[in-house]
């Protein structure tokens, strides 16, 4: 059978753009013993990926020039000859860009749509889901009573985290980057307050503002001169959750801003960057927490989703300009 994938045309230097992509046709093999033929039905984009594009050595391997681009996705077996899997089973995995591919089970994990809307097995109850649990509950360590600072907080891993923070009983402000998405952050998924950076010409006093009794956590999602407005407003012995730098990630040299250490030396912070597989023995247990807060309402979360295949590499860009509400996913044709 005929399939179209979408390979790594060329690898980005700042800014990705559409020439950084390729679509291309291929003839797909048939399945053979083992194996599952599978047909995606959402493909998960997110700033991780963009350092997998360069050539710079990091924690994942990075995509191959003129091969498809890999992410999670959620897929539905079309044809099985493994016992494993059967014919209309809903499984997610890494998975390249491509209308269809072949696949071994060992390597997807089933999932029960009919439980969870499939959009969620590739935001709060998988990757982003986990990464602000783990951000929070093991980093973060939020008591009732605590001040929680999120930026980047209107995104997949944000909103996640913000909630775990509130259902930890603590006081919680988000960054975000227009009025709509702190409206969101407030009225839809319980912060007690939100800042919208673009709107403000003092975001170290607006935080301040916002936080009076200083910052005990914060949850950096998003680097640059958010943090370093961010970091000025740290109490002392508080945590620093360092989960993501995107606002640097197109950066074709390393910026240099106010030096941090003497603020987090002074101030006895404790300063923690990781990554979620750093918790992977401990998955079962943030999905099963994940998954009563979701079930019993106490979590909500929200996607943007984009139509057509086609559609993937603007998605992916779209993530560095802030078009996402939540979990940015492309829906397959």
């Amino acid at each position: 059978m005929e399939i179209q994938e979408i390979v790594l045309a060329s690898r980005p230097v700042g800014l990705p753009s559409s020439d950084n992509f390729r679509p291309e046709r291929k003839v797909l093999e048939k399945i053979t013993e083992g194996e599952v033929l599978l047909k995606p039905l959402y493909f998960s984009v997110d700033p991780y990926m963009r350092g997998r594009m360069s050539s710079v050595k990091s924690y994942a391997a990075g995509y191959e020039v003129d091969k498809p681009i890999l992410g999670g996705t959620v897929a539905k077996v079309i044809e099985s000859k493994s016992p494993d899997l059967s014919e209309g089973d809903s499984v997610v995995g890494t998975l390249p860009w491509a209308t269809c591919c072949i696949e071994r089970p060992k390597n997807l994990k089933k999932i029960n749509t009919d439980l969870f809307p499939a959009p969620y097995y590739l935001g709060v109850l998988r990757m982003p889901g986990l990464t602000a649990y783990f951000g929070m509950m093991d980093i973060g360590r939020p008591v009732k009573g605590d001040t929680v600072l999120i930026s980047g907080a209107a995104g997949a891993v944000g909103i996640v985290a913000g909630q775990i923070a509130k259902i930890r009983g603590a006081i919680v402000t988000g960054i975000t980057g227009s009025d709509e998405k702190c409206r969101m952050l407030r009225e839809q998924f319980g912060f007690d307050s939100a800042i919208n950076y673009k709107a403000t010409k003092a975001l170290r006093k607006e935080i301040a503002a916002e936080c009076p009794k200083g910052v005990d956590i914060y949850f950096d999602n998003v680097g640059g001169e958010i943090t370093d407005a961010a970091v000025a407003n740290l109490n002392f012995r508080s945590r620093f959750v360092l989960c993501g730098q995107i606002s640097q990630y197109n950066n074709t040299r390393i910026s240099t801003g106010p030096a941090l250490l003497p603020v987090l030396l002074t101030r006895s912070v404790t300063l923690q960057g990781f990554i979620v597989s750093n918790f992977s023995d401990r998955f079962d247990e943030a999905m099963s927490e994940l998954t009563g807060w979701v079930s019993n309402g106490s979590l909500k979360y929200t996607e943007t989703v984009i139509e057509g295949f086609n559609n993937l590499p603007q998605a992916f860009i779209g993530l560095f300009n802030g078009m996402n509400y939540g979990k940015m996913l492309v829906k397959a044709d």
